[in-house]
C-alpha cells in the first residue's frame, strides 16, 4: 500500500509540473549515478528553458529538430525557474540538461560545461551590441557618444551579476562596480557636456546579464551625464520593437548574430546599431560537469 501511494504521489506531482523544479519525475534518487538508464530517461527528456519568446529557445526548438531528438520537450519557463530548477538538481547531484548562455553568474557558482555541438545550431560565439532609435545621434549626442564608447568584459559584467545574484540591488550593484572602475566611465564620458534634467528610457529583458549592464549604463547617463533614465523592462521582442518606433531610445542588450537575429532583421532598417559593447558570449544546452554527456549527439543514446 505504501508503494502504491508513493508512485500516485508521484504521478500527481508531474502532473501539476513539478518536473521543472525536480529535473525529472520519476528519475531514480541516486545522485549522478544513473545506473543503466538513458540520459533522456534520467531527466524524463525534458530540457529546462528560459522565456518563449527568447532566440535561445528559437535555437534550441531547431536543435531538438536538426538532432532528430523528437522525444524531447523543452519547457518554458523563466531565467529565474532555469536557475532554480539547476540549483535544485545540483545540491542532489541529479542530472539536468538547461538552455544556457555566458556571461552568466551560474558559471561561477556551478561547475558546468556547454554540450558540443557538431552540427553547429547554436552558431559560434556572439556578441552584445548597442542598439539605438533613429534620431538619438541629433537629439541627445552626449548620450548617443556615451552608449557608442560603452564596452566592458565579461568578466566586469559576471562582477555585477553575482553581487546581484547574492542579494544586493541592481543599483548597488551597478554602483560599487563603478567605484573599482571609474577609470572606465572616465573614457566612456570623456569631454561629453553635462545634460541635466534630460530624459532618457532605456529597454531591457530580465536577464542577469543585461540587468547588470543596463544598470551601469544607467548610474553613467545619470551620475556623470546628468540624465534622468528611465528602464523599461520587457520581453526580447517588445525591446526590439520599442526602439525601432520610439518608445524607447537604445538597448545594451542585443545578442547578435544568433539569439536576437530575428529582431534585427525585422528591425534593421528601423534602430541604428552601434556595434558590440561585449566580446565572448555564448549559447547552447548546459549540463552539470558530473553528468557523463558530451555532445548534444549523446541524448538520441537509448542505452
Amino acid at each position: 500500500m505504501k508503494k502504491r501511494t508513493r508512485n500516485l504521489m508521484m504521478m500527481a506531482a508531474c502532473v501539476l509540473g513539478i518536473t521543472v523544479l525536480a529535473a525529472g519525475c520519476g528519475q531514480k534518487d541516486s545522485g549522478s549515478d544513473s545506473g543503466s538508464a538513458s540520459v533522456g530517461e534520467q531527466v524524463n527528456y525534458q530540457i529546462i528553458g528560459i522565456d518563449p519568446g527568447a532566440g535561445l529557445m528559437q535555437a534550441t526548438s531547431k536543435a531538438l529538430e536538426e538532432y532528430g531528438l523528437t522525444d524531447w520537450k523543452l519547457v518554458e519557463g523563466s531565467g529565474a525557474a532555469m536557475t532554480a530548477a539547476l540549483d535544485k538538481a545540483y545540491k542532489d547531484q541529479k542530472p539536468i540538461i538547461v538552455t544556457g548562455w555566458t556571461p552568466h553568474w551560474k558559471f561561477a557558482k556551478y561547475d558546468l560545461k556547454y554540450l558540443e555541438d557538431p552540427k553547429n545550431v547554436y552558431g559560434g560565439d556572439e556578441q552584445i551590441h548597442t542598439i539605438v532609435r533613429k534620431g538619438l545621434k541629433e537629439e541627445h549626442p552626449a548620450a548617443y557618444a556615451m552608449l557608442d564608447r560603452f564596452e566592458w568584459t565579461p568578466d566586469d559584467m559576471a562582477k555585477v551579476m553575482v553581487e546581484v545574484q547574492e542579494g544586493k540591488k541592481p543599483e548597488e550593484a551597478a554602483a560599487a562596480w563603478l567605484g573599482d572602475n571609474a577609470d572606465k566611465a572616465d573614457e566612456w564620458v570623456k569631454d561629453l557636456p553635462k545634460q541635466e534634467g534630460k530624459t532618457l528610457k532605456l529597454a531591457y529583458v530580465a536577464w542577469d546579464s543585461e540587468i547588470a549592464s543596463t544598470y551601469v549604463v544607467k548610474q553613467v547617463l545619470e551620475t556623470r551625464l546628468g540624465y534622468k533614465v528611465d528602464l523599461l523592462q520587457v520581453e526580447a521582442g517588445p525591446m526590439w520593437a520599442g526602439v525601432a518606433e520610439g518608445d524607447a531610445d537604445g538597448i545594451v542588450a542585443a545578442w547578435l548574430p544568433t539569439t536576437h537575429k530575428d529582431y534585427f532583421d525585422k528591425f534593421k532598417d528601423k534602430i541604428e546599431d552601434l556595434g558590440p559593447n561585449l566580446n565572448g558570449t555564448k549559447i547552447g544546452l548546459v549540463v552539470p560537469k558530473y553528468m557523463e554527456i558530451n555532445s548534444i549527439e549523446d541524448l538520441k543514446k537509448t542505452e
